[in-house]
């Protein structure tokens, strides 16, 4: 199984972690001796000129003499066909893969390699707010607590979730706060392009290259350079190009259609995706290599009716943040009783459409019932109808009181519910957590209490 970054679970059910690995590089003898750096990025570019991660003043080392990247198959040494070679040992090497802890040399430059693992427990912060996302969940603060630390490195970064969840908010939120955020960021739809356009607009053309091509144009990835680059409805890409695109992150290079000149990039990616890339990868349509290259980190949102709790902070945002003047404060409580009930198939982006509908239509500065479209009233009153199925439930012996019978009633109940959750929730605690609506440590009590194992 390919190492990569990711959240990862502890033994401790209430306990969620993220493993960091980064690539520290040590001059032990040459020029540049003692010389050291730690890295975060796909790839490290070792050289003499200005450009490369580390650079070293050897002047038998060439000016773009090595890399180290990280493949879903391991850490890979290569030279870039450098004058006096790149050595493993005693060993002369064009690509090798390297395990925790190497020497290697560059010219007459020994450099010492090492894995460097940092595991981080994932600590809800008290702030509600990361950039332009808000929620108080513990859910979401946990995510802001991920999203803060994820942000200062060049990880490459999966955002997933389903349709209006804020998967274009978080990218953004990475890239405003990482070093990059003074440089662009590149907005990519994979799935609102033509098939036969999209190599085109990722990597751009030269006039010529096709019919149409009147004159010379940057693709994305050049567009991006010295910033972050996000890739949208990344399931859409079709499997035509997809080496292209896993060529592309793993040099961070790109060459223009119609152009043999190759031209270095220096960007970060963040991607996001509502659909099982996983599940794709095992059917054939997504390549396996390019998902583990581009999940280093994978945050995952959950949908607006797992977080219910933070509609009315969601509500304040979305209606401060209209992009037109209005006198709005809030909902009345019937309002906000009724978006409680409601699904929310379209998540957050659903919810503020319908707050910026209702608006012209409320007479004071409550959004009434009268100000929302009847298909949502209608759907929500039928929701709220709906009463819990109890066959199958045992009933108590008729001996027993009112009360051992209830407690007797409400035993089987909760261990039928929590069977049934795990079952649909297949394992995952924190899935769970939120398919319930209360927090971790409810859940993993309950758990232990009925004598139920998570997995």
């Amino acid at each position: 199984m390919p190492e990569i970054t990711s959240i990862i679970p502890d033994t401790d059910p209430n306990r969620r972690q993220l493993h960091l690995r980064r690539i520290g590089l040590r001059v032990i003898d040459g020029s540049d001796h003692g010389m050291a750096s730690e890295f975060d990025h796909d790839v490290i570019r070792i050289g003499a000129q200005e450009g490369n991660h580390f650079i070293l003043t050897d002047d038998t080392v060439s000016r773009r003499h090595a890399e180290i990247a990280r493949t879903p198959d391991g850490i890979v040494l290569r030279d870039l066909g450098s004058m006096n070679g790149t050595f493993l040992g005693q060993v002369r090497i064009k690509e090798v893969f390297l395990g925790e802890s190497r020497t290697v040399r560059v010219g007459k430059t020994q450099i010492e390699f090492q894995l460097l693992d940092e595991v981080i427990d994932i600590v809800a912060v008290q702030e509600t707010r990361f950039e332009d996302i808000v929620g108080q969940s513990v859910e979401m603060r946990e995510m802001f607590a991920v999203l803060e630390r994820v942000a200062r490195t060049e990880l490459t970064v999966m955002v997933t979730g389903e349709t209006g969840t804020g998967k274009e908010l978080v990218s953004r939120a990475i890239h405003q706060r990482s070093p990059r955020k003074d440089g662009p960021f590149v907005v990519f739809d994979c799935g609102a392009v033509a098939r036969n356009l999209i190599e085109s607009e990722l990597f751009g053309h030269e006039r010529g290259a096709f019919t149409g091509a009147v004159s010379s144009r940057a693709g994305v990835f050049e567009q991006a350079h010295g910033g972050t680059i996000f890739l949208d409805e990344l399931g859409e890409l079709p499997l035509e190009l997809q080496p292209a695109l896993l060529r592309v992150l793993e040099q961070r290079e790109v060459k223009r259609v119609g152009d043999r000149r190759v031209r270095s990039v220096d960007v970060r990616v963040v991607a996001a995706t509502n659909r099982e890339l996983q599940k794709l990868v095992q059917e054939g349509k997504f390549r396996e290599d390019l998902y583990y290259r581009l999940a280093v980190v994978e945050i995952v949102l959950p949908p607006l009716r797992e977080r219910i709790e933070d509609l009315p902070l969601l509500v304040e945002h979305l209606l401060q943040s209209a992009p037109f003047e209005h006198s709005v404060r809030g909902l009345t409580p019937g309002v906000l009783q009724l978006f409680r009930q409601y699904r929310w198939p379209g998540n957050v982006r659903e919810l503020r459409n319908i707050l910026l509908r209702a608006i012209p239509f409320c007479e004071g500065d409550l959004i009434d019932l009268q100000a929302l479209p009847e298909a949502l009233r209608a759907d929500a009153e039928s929701h709220s109808h709906e009463t819990p199925p109890v066959e199958g439930l045992p009933l108590p012996a008729s001996d027993l009181s009112l009360r051992e019978a209830r407690e007797q009633l409400i035993e089987a109940f909760e261990r039928r519910y929590l069977e049934d959750l795990l079952e649909r929730c297949e394992g995952n605690l924190s899935k769970a957590a939120r398919s319930a609506g209360v927090d971790r440590k409810t859940i993993s009590r309950m758990l232990k209490k009925h004598g139920i194992r998570s997995s």
